[in-house]
């Protein structure tokens, strides 16, 4: 684990992979970040029903040595991070919200899931994505259903550049597109929770195919990241009402943006260039 980022936006983004007792203590902990200073190994063990051991799992799992480094650096993570987090109850939207309010709470998670997803990124890691991707044959974005989406727009803002990119929501497709690329091209898969079955699978064949594979995805401890030579994290800050379509959307697309802004900067006259030529073709 990447000891700079926000300790919380990390246990957010691994909960859903892990077993039942460390969902305990992990939840404790999103619930309760600022007690956990004056809590001993003991006490938070029993706090979250759960054994000692399974405590020093949990923090192991997250990457730290021990419970002692975990429970410094998630202080100075909050201390990094003094800008309250709203909890879910009082950002939730209500069915008797009148619609200022609901515009109000939505803001407020698109702020939180930009803020998480800042947190949650490696800067470095997306820095060798964009330069693999500006060196690449092809580069072919995977991903079913709202991904789906998001793996078009991806597709239109880098075509617009001039590169060569494709997007492919089909599973059939996709399947058959990761079977026939090879070391020169780059595969980037988006799965929020990165457990679809299809994404998974198609990466996976990407990669034995020789492909340079990426995984934009939620849970850095889900499936699809084994299949993954990079791992790009998005946030997801957003309640049961809203569904996928909102905080993961802007989450995604505000990584892919980020891409895109470094293959820009890596060859500014090129990029303008193109996207002149690609402007008035449509015009």
């Amino acid at each position: 684990m990447n000891h700079t980022k926000d300790v919380l936006a990390s246990i957010r983004s691994v909960r859903n992979s892990l077993t039942v007792s460390s969902q305990r203590i992990a939840d404790f902990i999103l619930e309760h970040p600022e007690q956990i200073a004056n809590l001993s190994t003991s006490e938070l063990a029993s706090s979250c029903a759960v054994g000692e051991a399974s405590l020093i799992r949990f923090c192991k799992k997250m990457g730290f040595s021990g419970y002692q480094e975990f429970k410094m650096l998630l202080a100075v993570s909050l201390v990094k991070n003094e800008t309250p987090q709203p909890g879910l109850l009082s950002s939730e939207i209500d069915l008797t919200d009148g619609m200022d309010i609901v515009a109000e709470k939505l803001q407020l998670v698109l702020q939180h899931v930009l803020s998480e997803t800042r947190a949650l990124l490696d800067f470095d890691i997306l820095r060798e994505v964009a330069n693999s991707i500006a060196y690449s044959a092809s580069t072919t974005f995977f991903g079913v259903g709202s991904s789906g989406v998001t793996a078009e727009e991806a597709k239109n803002k880098l075509m617009r550049i001039g590169l060569n990119v494709d997007a492919i929501a089909n599973n059939h497709f996709m399947y058959m597109k990761a079977s026939l690329l090879g070391e020169k091209d780059v595969v980037v898969a988006i799965s929020h929770s990165g457990e679809s079955p299809e994404t998974i699978k198609a990466l996976r064949i990407a990669k034995e195919a020789g492909a340079f594979t990426v995984a934009l995805t939620h849970n850095s401890q889900s499936t699809i990241c084994r299949y993954a030579d990079k791992v790009l994290l998005n946030g997801n800050r957003e309640n049961w009402l809203q569904g996928d379509s909102i905080g993961t959307k802007v989450a995604q697309v505000f990584v892919l943006d980020l891409l895109y802004t470094e293959l820009v900067r890596a060859d500014l006259d090129t990029a303008k260039r193109n996207k002149l030529k690609t402007t008035q073709s449509i015009m």
